[in-house]
């Protein structure tokens, strides 16, 4: 995003502790082993005097984002806690280790205007050992971004595997009357309106860079795939077929769009460059062939068809070729997505009660339910598979959620008095 510039990161120091017992945090959609307590400290001042909003803000966001990632019970600041300082030496770990934390994240701030400074060390507390600190500086309205980064950071020195919370989720809302498109922090902070073309917008998808979006829209009468450089708001139509062109789905490296357009009278699977010429044809049957969704390794594609009667899901080769079946359970199966990680494809099923959240293996073992309430669809990854987001409206309107990807803390990120639906997490 074009805010990114006002951020500029002055210290980034990493050191993951290569002991045995930090082999356990590597695991985070398991929360079954939640055995890592994590302390969060009440941010302080820096310099100068204190400033309560900024503190409580920086706390809400650490929270937030850290009992959602799932190894860590969070633990608040004990009460016997009188350190005024984020770096060793500063505050005694002893109040902490009485506590029993593991980890510390302690946090620091200075507010000059707008000016802002933030300022986070990790710490294992058994051995009094920093294991990461970072530190920024910008403006004051960057504050929830920079938190996010320091959670991101917090899971990639416990994990391996940097966290996806500075992502942006792109969604559909009905708040003016029309279906448009909306951008979001992935936690419901932020809102912008992105499309104000008063028609139906459906279906964003990131672009693999986080540029640019595309999306299925009727502005001009019919449903024509767009693209829109999200900085700008520089939109090209792609498809001008006056056919049905939907689920447009980038290829991970960027260089096509697989998607279902009906030029030959019902619906089949192309692929198109990024400027909507047509490359391929890959699907030609009788059949409703929609809903296209890449695997990470840009060879396969799963899809929905109803080839053998019902919507069920199949997975064929970028080629078109080598078509499989993939689920073999319920009576309407639609809305894949290929996990980042390769190993899993969310899916929605339809219900007697609406449609619920399924995910399975890409060889079809291990399909497993993983919502349960409300009418659940939409089904979209966070960029590092540990996180799925997804419409739910067990609320009553649709809001947009946030779940572990083994389907635990459930959470509504997104309502309002609209309708909220086809979330996308940004890479």
């Amino acid at each position: 995003m074009s805010r990114l510039r006002y951020l500029i990161p002055i210290c980034l120091i990493v050191l993951v502790l290569a002991t045995a017992a930090n082999a356990q945090y590597l695991e985070v959609t398991a929360p079954g082993n939640q055995t890592v307590r994590l302390a969060v400290a009440r941010p302080v001042p820096l310099t100068g005097t204190s400033h309560a909003a900024t503190a409580q803000e920086l706390a809400d966001v650490f929270a937030f984002d850290l009992t959602l990632a799932g190894p860590f019970t969070v633990m608040p600041a004990p009460p016997a806690d009188t350190g005024t300082g984020v770096r060793s030496g500063e505050f005694s770990f002893a109040p902490w280790q009485s506590a029993g934390a593991d980890l510390l994240l302690k946090a620091g701030y200075s507010v000059s205007g707008t000016s802002l400074v933030v300022e986070c060390r990790l710490f294992d507390v058994v051995k009094q050992r920093e294991m990461a600190v970072k530190r920024f500086t910008g403006n004051t309205r960057d504050l929830r971004w920079m938190a996010h980064s320091i959670s991101d950071e917090v899971l990639r020195v416990v994990t391996g595997k940097k966290g996806p919370f500075t992502g942006k989720i792109a969604f559909v809302s009905t708040a003016t009357g029309n279906k448009e498109i909306y951008l979001m922090d992935y936690d419901g902070r932020n809102v912008q309106r992105l499309t104000k073309n008063r028609a139906i917008n459906l279906t964003p998808d990131f672009s693999p860079n986080g540029r640019e979006l595309i999306y299925t829209s009727y502005q001009k009468g019919t449903p024509d795939l767009y693209r829109r450089d999200i900085a700008t708001g520089v939109e090209t139509r792609l498809t001008t077929n006056r056919s049905t062109n939907i689920g447009g789905a980038w290829s991970p490296d960027g260089n096509a769009i697989a998607l279902s357009m009906s030029t030959s009278g019902n619906a089949e699977l192309y692929l198109l460059n990024r400027d909507g010429k047509q490359t391929a044809k890959l699907t030609s049957s009788p059949a409703i062939d929609i809903s296209p969704t890449w695997a990470p390794d840009n060879r396969q594609l799963a899809f929905v068809s109803d080839r053998l009667g019902k919507p069920q899901l199949f997975i064929m080769n970028k080629e078109g070729l080598e078509v499989r079946r993939l689920t073999t359970n319920g009576n309407y199966n639609v809305s894949p997505r290929w996990s980042p990680n390769g190993d899993r494809i969310v899916y929605c099923r339809q219900t007697g009660e609406g449609f619920q959240i399924f995910a399975i293996n890409p060889d079809g073992t291990g399909d497993i339910q993983l919502t349960f309430t409300g009418s659940n669809e939409h089904p979209r990854w966070s960029p590092d598979g540990r996180f799925i987001t997804f419409s739910s409206t067990r609320s009553g309107k649709a809001a947009i959620y946030v779940m572990r990807a083994d389907g635990q803390s459930q959470t509504e990120v997104m309502r309002s008095t609209s309708n909220n639906t086809h979330p996308a997490w940004s890479p």
